[in-house]
């Protein structure tokens, strides 16, 4: 199991693993090994993912989300294999905890009467130096 958050955890199970070659560093390994690590979950069907939560986690994920609901990380920054399968799962999990957390909404609000007041007297003074260029006429 992989602890999310105290109520949330998903298991081994869910994940799917799949190794390609990556492309970068990495001499002739690049050629013949896969350690490039694409990760899928099934956000859509987990069991352990609450609604309001893929609902947020549908919107943090953008692309790497398919329509059925798929989320599909690809990890190639490191050359071992290990390590790229470490970084997708600790990317999949930063971004589920993200959309655990529920935004505060935001609360409209106007400007107070004097912030009002202080704008129209700074327009004010400056229309004023403003008027006072003018074509300068002969014998001025």
């Amino acid at each position: 199991m992989i602890e999310i958050t105290p109520s949330i955890s998903i298991s081994e199970t869910e994940l799917e693993e799949s190794f390609i070659r990556s492309p970068g560093p990495g001499g002739q390994n690049v050629n013949k090994v896969e350690t490039a690590v694409q990760l899928r979950f099934d956000a859509a069907n987990s069991p352990n993912l609450p609604a309001e939560v893929f609902a947020r986690l549908r919107g943090l994920a953008g692309q790497r989300m398919t329509a059925a609901g798929v989320i599909v990380i690809t990890a190639r920054r490191f050359r071992s294999q290990e390590r790229n399968r470490a970084d997708a799962r600790d990317r999949l999990v930063d971004l589920i905890r993200e959309a655990t957390v529920v935004q505060k909404k935001r609360k409209p609000t106007k400007p107070s009467l004097g912030a009002k007041r202080r704008r129209m007297d700074s327009k004010t003074k400056r229309g004023a130096v403003k008027q006072t260029r003018g074509k300068v006429l002969p014998g001025d």
